[in-house]
């Protein structure tokens, strides 16, 4: 039997995540609503044409399923050099691409491209469409499928708990996200600090989410309200991150000290919510007495963490709204040109480091409602956008990286130009729709944005 895990082992499983920078990868991940094309329901994962059949469909293009009992909650598939890919459910049967780790945004645009067809054509067959939204502009919460997937029950009957909107997080909202690595700790900290405290910028960038139930519901990003009020103990600013002496090991307790969801043993889920990993590391946790946490208990554990950049082996950049196919690639070029460029990624931090705590969380809730006419210690989010997205254009030049056609990945960053340039976000374009052309019918969105 081997010895049990100590706190410094649950270092050592962030900072083996160190890279040196010829090794550095971009992931994506991106989820979208499926939605039934003459009603526009989502659908269940039982019915004929409903998320299980999708997930059968896309066997034939070589994804394996991932079962969990007798039902297929997942896809994995390894590309030509090796890398795993998976789609993922989430609770309310939102299709999830996490995608393999690529060298560069060229790439993470062709696997998102291929899934999309893919996606695409499995769908046609079953009369199901896909939609790029932060929020679901249609439904109650009561109306959506719940999948099938133990932990989710778990987490169902534990948010109600601790906040008001975590039933909508896990049911009505899709993000687009970024995965990038680091080479030290000392790197880690800028490129963490810096993202941190530009996550509000890129969530009003790709505001995407202005209406609830066939209405508009106030907000820009819907989706980046629900996380206001979801669970304060694993979400938003996590300020200790400005603190000097942040490192590996303050993140590991913050990990420590966030309450558990679960714990999974057997291919079966025990409800350990509320429960306290410490314990566990001591063998008192209530769910399991006895027993001692296993490395993937600890990695488990850190996915069930939900702050606006979140640490694991590498950091993901979580405060996007769900969006078209063109950013989703955008999303990915704005991080990578901030963060994977040493000049870029010091002008940033330029940017940012005089802001308090007070303007990190201020703006945090500000660009909810308000998206670029947000202000931020004395400018406009819209300026500060400006500049983020100068200096990621800066970055991704400086990068090199050109796809087969001689172009470097400048170009994945112009309709950001475009947005922060107008200072109208995709949520206000679809409002100014909403409000002329579709003559209040927000169904009309399903229409003229499926994929």
């Amino acid at each position: 039997m081997s010895e049990p895990l100590s706190r410094n082992d649950l270092v050592s499983a962030l900072d083996k995540g160190m890279k040196p920078r010829d090794q550095w990868r971009i992931g994506a991940e991106h989820e979208k609503f499926m939605f039934e094309r003459s009603d526009l329901h989502r659908p269940s994962y039982d019915e004929p044409a409903g998320i299980r059949a999708m997930l059968d469909g896309l066997t034939r293009f070589g994804w394996a399923p991932v079962r969990e009992g007798e039902n297929v909650i997942a896809l994995e598939r390894r590309n030509a050099e090796g890398m795993s890919s998976s789609i993922s459910l989430e609770p309310g049967g939102q299709f999830e691409l996490s995608g393999a780790p690529l060298k560069t945004v060229h790439d993470i645009c062709d696997e998102t491209g291929r899934h999309l067809v893919e996606v695409k054509t499995v769908a046609d067959e079953l009369s199901l469409g896909c939609l790029g939204l932060g929020f679901d502009p249609l439904w109650r919460r009561d109306q959506i499928p719940v999948m099938p997937k133990g932990r989710y029950d778990i987490m169902r009957a534990y948010m109600p708990k601790v906040g008001k909107l975590g039933l909508d997080m896990m049911l009505r909202t899709c993000t687009i996200q970024s995965n990038l690595d680091f080479e030290s700790e000392a790197d880690m900290v800028l490129k963490f600090r810096t993202a941190l405290a530009l996550q509000p910028i890129a969530t009003a960038l790709f505001a995407n989410s202005p209406f609830t139930e066939g209405k508009p519901n106030g907000f820009l990003s819907a989706r980046a309200n629900v996380w206001t009020d979801t669970d304060p103990d694993r979400t938003g600013m996590i300020d200790f991150v400005f603190e000097d002496g942040f490192g590996f090991d303050r993140y590991v307790d913050y990990a420590l000290d966030t309450p558990m969801y679960f714990v999974k043993r057997d291919g079966r889920y025990a409800d350990a919510s509320g429960q306290s990993f410490r314990d566990f590391l001591e063998g008192k946790l209530p769910a399991l007495p006895g027993e001692y946490p296993t490395m993937k208990d600890w990695e488990d554990h850190l996915t069930t963490l939900f702050p606006e950049v979140r640490l694991k082996s590498y950091l993901e950049m979580r405060g996007a709204d769900g969006g078209p196919w063109s950013r989703i690639c955008a999303l990915q070029g704005l991080w990578a040109g901030v963060l994977y460029d040493a000049p870029s990624l010091a002008s940033c931090w330029d940017l940012v480091k005089g802001w308090d705590i007070e303007d990190h969380e201020r703006l945090r809730r500000d660009v909810t409602r308000l998206g670029l006419k947000a202000e931020v210690a004395g400018r406009s989010v819209r300026d500060v956008a400006r500049d983020m997205v100068a200096l990621a254009r800066m970055g991704l030049k400086n990068r090199g990286q050109f796809s087969g056609g001689m172009v470097d990945e400048r170009g994945y960053v112009s309709e950001l130009e475009d947005i922060a340039d107008s200072g109208v976000t995709p949520a206000e374009r679809l409002l100014d729709l909403y409000h002329g052309d579709w003559q209040g019918d927000v169904s009309r969105v399903y229409r003229d944005f499926a994929y």
